[in-house]
């Protein structure tokens, strides 16, 4: 009786471990983020570090983002979206407050980041910065030396006065195809509000985009990293963090390629990405580890190594490379940030006046 009974103690605990280590190979953080943006071994890392399966989707607008978020039902557990579509998803009631107690590393938050996300998402209640940037100029030094006869860019000018950017035609121009993104730079170029709603100021935007549509070979979101790094194009208008593994990419091909981006001096929008949690995601416990996990010092410092974006965790700029902490147009100077500005989220109203301004202007008619 006694070797029976061990016999079933020990059958009973093979049971439990085998269903407790069952249940935790079904673990499953389901992740919607931006092409090119993470360090496939981060994933990799939080899956050994804790049983959780990472299935890993990636977007190149917050415009899709948004349709399956609107949608519902979309399965994602964590999705990235920036800051100004952020803000109007959460007065949909896309997402659900984050549970802050399972997110002990929110400490190490960067305070000059997380006022500016408030902007967004008062509280910081709903979402956790990713990693924040610039929208400005990447470009082919000598492409753009032999077209315009200078190897440095540092005014939106290049872009929105005609006269250059006709210049730049046969080498190659490509945009964000990102109203939210290029509309507010088209009004700051113009001496105007980049958060105006009038409908007149929109009409000016779009008429000077209008004048340089002509010149504008493709509007692409991620495309232009590899046209800029293989020499296709001479001229983006685009992420920062884009263009500098455009840079990189160029580099390690050594053809000769030499990128360049800038921060106008007239000002560009600083953006952010935002990790939250759909209203609807089926596996919140396991999203909630994967923010946590995210905000670990040494472990976005890890992803901002990769994409060479800066991220808004302080904590981590230890482990940030140097090279790329010391970069001002990675991460401003005080006098920089400055001219940076932020862009609100567009009411119901106004979004579909952009909606039927872009589609004018890439469509060229």
């Amino acid at each position: 009786m006694i070797r029976k009974a061990l016999w079933l103690s020990a059958t009973s605990a093979f049971l439990t471990l085998f269903t407790v280590g069952g249940h935790a190979e079904d673990r499953v953080v389901n992740v919607f983020n931006w092409s090119d943006y993470i360090d496939s071994s981060i994933i990799d890392d939080f899956t050994k570090e804790t049983g959780i399966k990472v299935v890993y989707d990636t977007f190149d607008s917050n415009e899709i983002l948004e349709t399956k978020l609107l949608a519902g039902g979309s399965g994602y557990d964590v999705v990235v979206p920036s800051g100004n579509f952020l803000a109007r998803q959460i007065q949909a009631g896309v997402f659900q407050k984050l549970d802050k107690s399972k997110l002990p590393n929110i400490s190490n938050m960067w305070d000059t980041v997380s006022e500016r996300t408030a902007k967004y998402d008062p509280g910081n209640e709903y979402s956790v910065n990713y990693m924040w940037g610039t929208v400005g100029l990447g470009y082919n030094i000598k492409k753009v030396q032999a077209a315009l006869g200078t190897d440095k860019i540092d005014s939106w000018d290049v872009f929105f006065n005609p006269d250059s950017l006709a210049k730049l035609k046969d080498c190659g121009v490509y945009v964000l195809d990102s109203p939210a993104d290029i509309i507010p730079a088209a009004l700051k170029y113009l001496g105007l509000d980049p958060n105006s709603t009038s409908s007149d100021d929109i009409a000016k935007a779009e008429e000077a985009l209008l004048k340089v549509r002509p010149y504008i070979r493709k509007f692409h979101s991620s495309e232009y990293i590899n046209a800029l790094a293989n020499g296709d194009i001479c001229l983006a208008v685009g992420w920062s963090g884009d263009v500098f593994q455009a840079r990189n990419r160029a580099v390690e091909a050594k053809q000769g390629v030499e990128i360049g981006y800038s921060v106008p001096k007239e000002g560009a929008q600083m953006w952010f990405d935002q990790m939250a949690i759909p209203a609807d995601a089926p596996h919140v416990a396991e999203a909630l580890e994967f923010i946590n996990y995210m905000m670990k010092p040494e472990v976005i410092a890890k992803s901002s190594n990769y994409v060479l974006y800066a991220n808004g965790n302080k904590a981590s700029q230890q482990f940030v490379d140097k090279a790329l902490l010391d970069d001002p147009s990675v991460y401003p100077d005080a006098e920089t940030i400055q001219k940076l500005y932020t862009v609100s989220p567009y009411d119901p109203k106004t979004q579909r006046v952009i909606t039927r301004t872009w589609t004018k202007i890439v469509t060229g008619q």
